[in-house]
């Protein structure tokens, strides 16, 4: 094979195991986006923040699933192969979204309505549990040396298309429908794309060959063997959550909470929110492969020093200054900022994870300190922010969130790189 067949062959294989993160990372945003709608329509109470603040809680309570998926399913993984552990997680994570797409709301069937919804959101949990882990596993493994920062940004990429997609369809809808057509059914039409796109997801993922470093591999660890390795690897599971900890509060917080953000703080339109978003996912976009690479250049940890303290620094500021002046034009310089620091962090971070964790049970490792760090601090940021704001009166109060996300990622990546040597070597030098 000549290398312009090897390349195409690497671009090939990263669209095949990016897909299912495409469909997760689109089934939450949507949710994110139309979190007022859901709220009439499955959580209705004489006060919308009441029923907000439920629609944000049933959204974060898939997030509690998720180390209970990363140990189960990720143990699978590590045992049966990376290839048969993504299709699993794919087909779990479909059942949950065409379970939220097709419940009646609550005037239809009462309280099983948002308990249907509940149980559909778990399901994508357990599932997304392991699917990141998974995903940057992969790519870790089969990338070019010297390579890795690069190949492995590319689960971070791929959710962003699904971000740029998901506002795309939000603008049609809303430019298409009336208010009232929205509110009634017009909310659904996103979840029901998601939906139509499944099989072309399997038929894509169902295609994937085992990774080579996988194959040989002589010994394949049992559960037994997993669970005690979890259990003395505990501090470089809590260290790594921690530094999961700044991707994750502010990949929600710019994402999945910006359209609520805008309309219900700063009083903007709902199409001013999901362009500003639009302009996020290729901002993410842009920026996550070129950090990636420049990782794999000058080593993780400048990277993740440089970025954790520009957050801590700039964060709260940055909104401050946006609430006091609210203008669409602020809103996209503000998010676009928040953007670059952490496009710029999480390009260098989820490499650095793989890299830490034992080769032995990387995909168990990777996933339960992500989806720690996703259960306790991501998931529930839009649901942090939005009591945060009721509770100090102080519209710009996400952003202290952030900030304190920021201080986790730098004193657990400082704690890292002085015990870890591994991780200390010049990225070129990493197997």
């Amino acid at each position: 094979m000549n290398s312009g067949q090897a390349h195409s062959s690497k671009f090939a294989t990263v669209i095949r195991v990016t897909s299912g993160n495409f469909l997760e990372m689109f089934d939450f945003f949507v949710f994110g986006f139309y979190a007022t709608y859901i709220a009439k329509t499955f959580f209705p109470t004489n006060d919308p923040f009441s029923s907000l603040l439920l629609t944000f809680m049933t959204f974060g309570a898939g997030f509690l699933m998720r180390p209970l998926g990363a140990i189960i399913l990720g143990s699978y993984v590590d045992r049966v192969g990376r290839r048969k552990g993504l299709i699993l997680t794919l087909g779990m994570m479909a059942l949950g979204t065409m379970l939220i797409a097709f419940v009646p709301g609550y005037a239809s069937i009462g309280l099983f309505a948002p308990f249907l919804v509940l149980i559909g959101r778990l399901l994508q949990g357990f599932s997304a549990g392991v699917e990141l882990g998974g995903v940057s596993v992969y790519l870790s493994e089969m990338a070019t040396p010297g390579n890795k920062g690069f190949y492995v940004s590319w689960q971070s990429a791929s959710q962003q298309v699904a971000i740029i997609v998901a506002a795309t369809l939000g603008y049609l809808v809303q430019q298409t429908l009336s208010p009232e057509q929205i509110s009634e059914w017009g909310w659904r039409i996103p979840f029901f794309v998601g939906c139509m796109i499944v099989p072309i997801l399997f038929v894509i993922r169902r295609s994937l060959q085992e990774t080579e470093e996988f194959m040989a591999r002589k010994h394949k660890p049992n559960l037994r063997e997993i669970v005690q390795s979890m259990k003395s690897n505990g501090l470089l599971i809590i260290l790594g959550m921690m530094m999961v900890s700044m991707t994750t509060v502010s990949f929600y917080l710019i994402t999945v909470y910006t359209p609520t953000f805008g309309e219900t703080q700063l009083n903007l339109s709902a199409t001013d929110s999901l362009l500003v978003t639009f302009c996020i996912g290729i901002s993410n976009f842009i920026w996550l492969p070129i950090m990636g690479a420049l990782s794999d250049r000058i080593g993780r940890k400048p990277l993740l020093v440089v970025f954790t303290v520009l957050t801590i620094l700039t964060a709260y500021p940055a909104l401050s200054w946006l609430v006091s002046i609210p203008t669409f034009k602020n809103m996209l310089i503000v998010e676009l900022w928040l953007s670059f620091l952490y496009a710029s962090y999480n390009g260098a971070m989820v490499v650095a994870l793989t890299e830490i964790i034992p080769v032995e049970v990387r995909t168990v490792g990777f996933s339960l300190a992500y989806s720690l760090a996703t259960a306790i601090f991501g998931g529930f940021t839009p649901t942090i922010a939005t009591f945060l704001i009721r509770e100090t009166n102080n519209k710009a109060s996400p952003g202290l969130w952030m900030t304190f996300a920021a201080i986790c990622g730098l004193v657990s990546t400082l704690i890292l790189y002085r015990k870890n040597k591994m991780i200390q070597t010049n990225t070129m030098l990493a197997k």
